[in-house]
């Protein structure tokens, strides 16, 4: 697959639940307009995706910032 297909791949709400963003739509809705998760793109209807690439970009954001951050003394 070219780097350009992949940047065209598209996620479903089932897709990035097995990817392990399990939070309700509403937060998704939430975090897209705060500008925290990448904006969906909708299909028609009630369908909708993301754009693997942002979501992959995504992920590795919040892998950098948990590399970052100290959360806890236990």
């Amino acid at each position: 697959m070219t780097d350009s297909m992949a940047n065209k791949m598209l996620v479903t709400r089932e897709d990035l639940k097995r990817m392990g963003i399990n939070v309700s739509n509403t937060t998704k809705l939430r975090w897209e307009a705060q500008g925290r998760f990448p904006r969906r793109i909708r299909m028609g209807g009630t369908t909708v995706a993301w754009l693997m690439s942002e979501i992959e970009d995504w992920l590795a954001e919040r892998a950098d910032e948990r590399a970052r951050t100290h959360y806890a003394d236990y």
